[in-house]
């Protein structure tokens, strides 16, 4: 298990293509979360065909292969995008996408994405994928812990895991406000970035029956 990166959204291409050893990677783009949707997936041509790399995506709603593992396995990077998790796993469980993402984390290939496409990775997420609800979501599992994204996007994110970890409902794990990555390499976090000057990530743990929320300060990736 060479590489992991598992990010909310810093909007920074070229740090995640940094990542690969390929001169001209190819990066796949998994739109499952949003439905598919055709906006999203120009959206991210739009960024990427600009870079040096070959961007494809991969869609379950109108699959352009069978073979959806030999697909995955030739890409150098998988770029989860954001939407419903609960749909995604749902979904990627149904096609056997989890394990072949599982296949392709352990062989080298990069996982990463924004959003659903963060928080999936890990055991347990915050999740509004229930409409007006936060709850606590089962994700992949191939990181230990939960994952928030969004801390500083949405008001009820930070009381919302807060009160769910003081409950018992939920691990400790990370939270990252907009814009903050964090950098895993195998299941071990390496580094944290961010494209915002003054997001921040946070460890959160429970001791006792409080809950202690830690900032960690991410190394600026400078403007885009």
């Amino acid at each position: 298990m060479d590489w992991f990166y598992c990010t909310t959204p810093t909007r920074n291409p070229l740090y995640i293509l940094g990542l690969s050893k390929k001169e001209i990677p190819k990066i796949c783009f998994i739109p499952t979360a949003s439905g598919d949707s055709d906006k999203y997936i120009v959206r991210f041509y739009s960024a990427f065909i600009q870079q040096s790399c070959k961007p494809s995506h991969l869609s379950l709603f109108n699959p352009h292969t069978d073979d959806l593992r030999s697909f995955v396995l030739e890409q150098d990077i998988i770029y989860v995008g954001g939407g419903n998790t609960k749909n995604l796993i749902a979904l990627w469980k149904e096609w056997g996408l989890d394990h072949i993402f599982r296949e392709a984390w352990e062989s080298g290939i990069i996982l990463c994405g924004l959003s659903a496409g963060s928080i999936c990775w890990f055991e347990q997420a915050v999740t509004d994928s229930i409409p007006k609800q936060m709850t606590v979501l089962q994700c992949l599992g191939f990181l230990k812990g939960s994952n928030c994204p969004h801390y500083d996007g949405e008001e009820e994110r930070r009381p919302s895991y807060h009160r769910l970890l003081s409950q018992g409902l939920i691990s400790e794990g990370y939270a990252a406000d907009d814009g903050v990555g964090l950098h895993f390499i195998g299941d071990k976090l390496e580094k944290i970035v961010s494209s915002r000057l003054h997001a921040k990530a946070y460890r959160l743990e429970k001791i006792g029956e409080t809950v202690k929320e830690t900032p960690i300060e991410p190394t600026y990736l400078g403007k885009i």
